[in-house]
């Protein structure tokens, strides 16, 4: 046959060497141009995700780049096997952490948010979203992200907003949103509420203060234990356990509240805790009486709730000591302590006691301390009016339950009220399964979601309300909350006005109502008729997590998707979706509200069927990666330095089912180029960094500045001290993938002239069967892996076909034979065709780049190996294998080659024998039998002259024990080192007779031979024959060798 010219004008335009940088924006631009990753919707089988919104408070950093490789492998993968595939990207508007950073951009510009309006304020930070979203979509866009671009959501887009205005108008019509004045995490930094899996417990090294309060009556005193002393200002009782003996003595007694002089009763109460009784660690810190602060910790909070306690708040929303948010009967006494921060009035009411002879001792004490997520400070338990989610409610928190996989949850769900059970009740599986128990656990101890947040920058909480006096309100009955409102003649009050909803909150002590309005979205006339009635808009916005929690619906136009363009059908096609990637830290945070919100408002839907719950990159010390410790790597510069594909084949094969992976940070030197391990110090607070100053590793004396350096104050960046770059010297392993990949596919085309039109299998030598059956094999392995979201065992066995079997093995075998043998070029082209459509989910942008050189070689022909032609690979087909194609016996003997083949190779090493140095070899029939299988194959990859019989082997030469014969070996560089040889073999014996031992060990233990298999104990078995084979023969090779020396 006459060779493709078509194919090698392909071929010649193929380069030497692998350029990612000149390859990748030249990749994405085809992609871009062809609308890779558009999707309508319809009918078939359907695959889809959405992306995790991250938030637009700066770029993505590495575990951004872990998870949307792990989406994209699945979205890539699913694209080839045809389904209908939807990767929906979008970015999270994240309330108090985007206004944290606009605010503080501002300060630097000498600007408060004080300063300015609302209005001005949100512009501001509009645009600061606007810049980082863009950051964000092009550092997708350059990982090689295959969304659907056409579809980008923001949470705050008029499409989410739509979704986010229904949802909050149907919980509160349906009764489950409540207004209410409670204790609430309060982060005094960005002073707002959080929800409960905001809030970050830590160990904090503190003291355990013993304070004396004095009886009223001047009988004495008790020892309050306290780690708190500042909130002694609003203690309001002190409580004793009715089962301590001092309990009957001091019963009907009060306490004069130092400084404050305030007279507060002892009461009983079974929560405190009895010195040294019980097995509670605190026991041994308590001293039996609880100074009781409602208004400034949860337990206290619930023991007021008990004896009817007052509550009185005596901080300001920054966390400073006040008398202006509920403490109205603060004295002189207390004058000093008011405006000082937390910290400071302990101290200062520490000395206070101390000076007045009431410390009683301070011991130290470790103890948890909830920290904001987002400020990092400790919490501050907070008397507020906010919005709550009934999310303890069964519509809500029940449904939750009842979507677990029954082999997932333990126990049995809580049951409808009305037994019905829904299709999808039971679909949502967890991945690794050991966090279903931390979803489970989280709705069983469930409390309601505090959704207001004091900020500027979300949603707008879109209730309006005004107070009346309680004499112009009609007939109304009730006290508090009341969400009937039949009978109230207030205006606007009315709640059967379509579109609005309305509640009241009624104080008859103080003669008061406050009506509560809801107006669902687009509904402004209403809105205009509530502020004309003097009603006022709510200040606060909503949580971030309600619009997140929502993203399943409101990217797909729910509740109307009839009214955005390109929605219709959106729902019925890709809601549920089918798996969501993310990390363990937002089960609780957004997981859990996505599966409420999405069942509630679709009647039970779930948002997806399964969460694959990815581990967390960690550094190279066990810490997590962040920004003020330097540790962390801007995927932006492994791409510089490595490529994206290097980035994303990583990425993939770290991701494990453990919980926490390490990737230990190295430096790019600025003056060299070189990736070198940094030194590392030890911070005071026991962090291990980098050193705010490294030296260049090629001696020269030159510096070069660390992130932490900079970060920290330490040094800054200049001329002749440039910063080094963050990097992992793991990422080589990604970029000598793609490399080996390339060079083996130029090499490959090299070798492909006239390939054969149809390819018998039957037909087939032994190594081209081999290499079918390979390919057949982990074809099989990664579609088991992906279906079980073990993507990194899909880089496992892709590593294994691509470097080993296909580069050390296959090419290397058929070297002799391919250029005369039309049937093996076809082989070779088809099975990297296929190999390339295998790779192409892991590193998309290396197989594009070779797609069109293979294509152009000519059409698969092999039968049972189907390739169907494209012009993109990423819209093209996965490889579809007949079954017939694998043949273990085949791969059996092959393995059984690749045994001999190593052993001689170790042994032309241990002889000192170059890789030209050519030999021959002497071997008993069943030896050459077996070669004979595969000659040209194994005389090539051995350097072999000639194979011939053992009992022709000359004098002096080297021996290899294989299968429990001898095979001498001889080359043309002379007579052997008997001395090494006699040593080689020596080792050689002891191996073989430790293996023998090691079988009959394990065949003289009953226990192993009756309860193991039987297939198993048989396989034992016929490796002891085998190793007691290579045991005589490797004494026998060792007799000669010894018999021959002087």
């Amino acid at each position: 046959m006459m060779p493709d010219m078509a194919s090698s004008a392909t071929q010649d335009q193929l380069p030497k060497s692998y350029s990612p940088s000149e390859s990748e924006p030249a990749i994405r631009s085809r992609w871009e141009s062809a609308g890779l990753g558009h999707v309508e919707p319809g009918d078939g089988s359907a695959f889809s995700i959405l992306i995790p919104p991250p938030n637009v408070t700066a770029a993505l950093h590495l575990g951004h780049a872990l998870n949307n490789t792990l989406q994209d492998i699945l979205i890539r993968y699913h694209r080839l096997r045809g389904d209908r595939t939807l990767w929906m990207p979008g970015t999270d508007h994240a309330g108090i952490a985007t206004q944290s950073v606009v605010e503080k951009r501002l300060a630097l510009e000498g600007t408060r948010r004080v300063d300015m309006t609302r209005e001005a304020f949100v512009e501001r930070t509009q645009a600061w979203k606007d810049e980082y979203e863009a950051t964000i979509i092009e550092q997708l866009r350059q990982m090689g992200a295959s969304c659907d671009w056409d579809r980008v959501r923001f949470t705050m887009d008029p499409v989410c907003t739509a979704a986010v205005r229904t949802a909050f108008f149907t919980l509160f019509s349906d009764g489950l949103i409540d207004r209410g004045k409670r204790l609430v995490n309060w982060d005094p930094v960005t002073m707002t509420a959080l929800a409960d899996d905001e809030v970050e417990m830590e160990t904090v090294a503190g003291h355990m203060y013993e304070l004396k309060y004095p009886l009223s009556d001047g009988s004495g005193h008790v020892t309050v234990a306290t780690t708190r002393p500042e909130t002694m200002l609003g203690d309001t009782a002190v409580a004793i356990n009715p089962a301590d003996p001092r309990a009957e003595a001091l019963r009907g007694k009060s306490i004069r509240l130092p400084i404050v002089d305030r007279e507060i009763p002892i009461v009983e109460d079974d929560y405190v805790i009895m010195p040294g009784v019980g097995d509670d660690p605190k026991a041994a810190f308590a001293t039996g009486f609880l100074k009781v602060t409602p208004a400034h910790d949860p337990n206290d909070w619930d023991i007021g709730q008990r004896h009817d306690l007052d509550v009185i708040n005596v901080m300001a929303p920054d966390g400073t000591i006040s008398d202006r948010h509920g403490w109205d009967d603060a004295n002189e006494a207390s004058a000093p302590f008011i405006g000082l921060s937390r910290e400071a009035a302990r101290e200062a009411i520490i000395e206070w006691f101390r000076s007045h002879d009431l410390l009683e001792r301070i011991r130290d004490y470790e103890h948890a301390v909830g920290h904001s997520y987002r400020s990092h400070v400790p919490i501050e338990p907070y008397l507020s009016d906010q919005w709550y989610v009934r999310v303890t409610d069964d519509r809500l928190g029940g449904e939750a339950l009842r979507a677990m996989d029954p082999n997932q949850h333990e126990g049995t769900p809580p049951a409808r009220s009305d037994g019905t059970v829904h299709e999808q009740d039971g679909g949502l599986r967890f991945t690794p399964d050991r966090y279903a128990r931390t979803f489970q656990n989280w709705h069983e101890q469930l409390r309601d979601w505090c959704i207001s947040r004091q900020l500027w920058w979300g949603h707008r909480i879109p209730v309006w309300s005004r107070t009346f006096p309680l004499s112009d309100a009609g007939a109304i009955e009730g006290d508090g909350l009341v969400h009937d409102t039949d009978g109230c003649t207030l205006p606007c009050a009315d709640g059967a006005v379509e579109g609005r909803a309305t509640m009241l909150r009624i104080d008859r002590a103080n003669d008061e109502v406050v009506v509560f309005a809801c107006v669902d979205h687009d509904r402004g006339e209403l809105e205009s008729e509530l502020e004309a009635a003097g009603y006022v808009q709510d200040e606060d916005v909503l949580d971030t997590w309600f619009s997140s929690a929502l993203w399943p619906l409101s990217t797909m136009g729910w509740p109307d998707p009839s009214a955005f363009e390109g929605m219709e059908g959106m729902l019925d096609t890709f809601n549920p979706t089918s798996v969501l990637t993310t990390a363990r830290e937002i089960i609780t945070l957004w997981v859990s509200r996505m599966v409420m919100f999405n069942r509630y408002f679709r009647g039970g839907v779930l948002p997806f069927t399964d969460v694959a719950i990815h581990p967390m990159i960690q550094d190279g010390h066990g810490q997590k990666m962040s920004k003020s410790l330097g540790n962390g790597v801007d995927p932006r510069d492994i791409i510089r330095t490595h490529s994206a594909d290097a980035l994303r084949f990583v990425m993939a094969s770290i991701a494990t089912a453990t919980q926490d992976v390490r990737l230990p940070l190295d430096l790019i030197c600025p003056h060299t180029g070189k990736t070198f391990t940094p030194e590392f110090i030890t911070t005071s607070a026991g962090h291990v960094v980098t050193a705010p100053v490294q030296s260049c590793p090629d001696g020269s004396g030159r510096e070069m500045a660390t992130v932490y350096g900079v970060l920290s104050g330490e040094t800054e960046v200049t001329d002749e001290r440039p910063m080094g770059i963050n990097s992992s010297s793991k990422f080589d392993l990604g970029r000598n993938f793609a490399t080996k990949l390339f060079n083996a596919t130029r090499f490959a085309l090299s070798r492909v002239e006239s390939p054969a039109a149809a390819v018998d299998p039957s037909g087939l030598g032994l190594v081209d069967r081999w290499m079918l059956h390979r390919l057949r094999t982990v074809t099989a392995q990664i579609e088991e892996a992906i279906a079980e979201f073990q993507v990194h065992r899909y880089a496992e066995s892709i590593y294994d076909l691509v470097w080993r079997d296909f580069c050390d093995w296959y090419l290397e075998s058929i070297k002799p034979t391919v250029a005369d043998d039309p049937a093996q070029q076809q082989v070779l082209r088809s099975v990297l065709d296929a190999i390339l459509r295998l790779v192409h989910p892991l590193c998309p942008f290396v197989t594009e780049t070779l797609h069109p050189h293979v294509r152009d070689a000519g059409q698969g022909g092999v039968t049972g190996l189907e390739l169907a032609s494209s012009e993109l690979l990423a819209e093209g087909h996965w490889p579809r294998i007949d079954a017939g194609l694998a043949d273990p016996d085949v791969d059996a003997t092959f393995e059984r080659l690749q045994a001999l083949v190593n052993e001689v190779r170790r042994a032309r090493a241990e002889q000192g024998l170059g890789p030209r140095d050519k030999i021959d070899l002497f071997a008993p029939a069943p030896v050459r039998d077996l070669i004979d299988l595969a000659s040209e194959a194994v005389h090539t990859m051995l350097v072999a002259d000639s194979v011939a019989d053992a009992q022709d082997a000359p004098d002096g030469g080297w021996s290899v024990v294989f299968e429990g014969h001898t095979i001498r070996g001889a080359s043309s560089l002379g007579a052997v080192d008997l001395e090494a040889e006699a040593a080689r073999l020596t080792a050689k014996v002891t191996e073989c007779a430790r293996a023998v031992e090691g079988f009959q060990k394990r065949l003289a233990n009953p226990s192993y031979v009756e309860r193991a298999p039987e297939h198993v104990v048989n396989e034992t078995r016929q490796k002891l024959v085998e190793a007691e084979g290579d045991l005589e023969a490797a004494n026998a090779a060792l007799l000669r060798v010894q018999e021959a020396m002087p």
